[in-house]
């Protein structure tokens, strides 16, 4: 396993891999399948160096940078391989682990893959959290309860993280739909706002899950 990265530490020269509706939250699990003829080279190029990739969201596909190629999210997901099997017809398939969040400074485009330079981000808490986790879990705890009233089946608990940041990435990455909504709570480095932008999607997707009244 890939030591801890202080922040501020740049990685010169890092794979990127593109990905719509994809955001790489620091400790999240990612399963990837690796099927592109391009990607398949990153692939064995990231798995004969340090394993670090990060996965980028492409916010909008049909918006290109001046050499025509998808505008990616700058504050990423630096995540590392920690296993993978490669298939007879060269196809890969992978476990990425989230371990930073990272501001992208893409490089020169050098094919087939695209690169960039990649700083670890430092997260804070200007103010006390607690009341701000307190309703995190709330929020969290009362939309599992109407996914449940609505029905559908679901296994997931609430992250037993200590840490309030890091228990936000995971309710992100576990309960947050919205890939835009996922995006802005990874570039929340303040801890605060991390916690009450995830309080307040959860709570607007619990709001859609409710009934409508009934007409008087």
């Amino acid at each position: 396993m890939t030591a801890e990265l202080a922040p501020g530490t740049a990685l010169q020269d890092v794979a990127v891999f593109p990905l719509p509706e994809v955001v790489l939250f620091p400790g999240a699990p990612l399963p990837l399948h690796i099927f592109e003829p391009r990607y398949r080279t990153m692939i064995e190029d990231v798995l004969a160096s340090d394993r670090r990739l990060c996965v980028t969201q492409i916010p909008q596909p049909s918006e290109l940078d001046a050499e025509g190629r998808p505008r990616l999210c700058q504050v990423s997901g630096l995540g590392e391989i920690v296993d993978h099997a490669r298939l007879p017809d060269g196809r890969f398939e992978l476990l990425v682990v989230g371990r930073a969040r990272v501001m992208l400074t893409e490089l020169p485009f050098r094919p087939p893959y695209r690169r960039a330079c990649a700083v670890v981000l430092d997260t804070f808490a200007r103010e006390n959290v607690d009341q701000d986790l307190a309703s995190l879990v709330a929020s969290a705890t009362r939309f599992l309860a109407a996914v449940r009233r609505a029905g559908q089946e679901v296994e997931l608990e609430l992250p037993r993280s200590r840490d309030p940041g890091l228990l936000a990435d995971a309710c992100a990455h576990l309960l947050i739909l919205d890939a835009g909504e996922r995006q802005s709570v990874l570039e929340a480095l303040d801890v605060s706002v991390r916690l009450r932008r995830c309080a307040q999607a959860i709570a607007l997707q619990e709001a859609r899950l409710a009934p409508p009244s009934a007409a008087n």
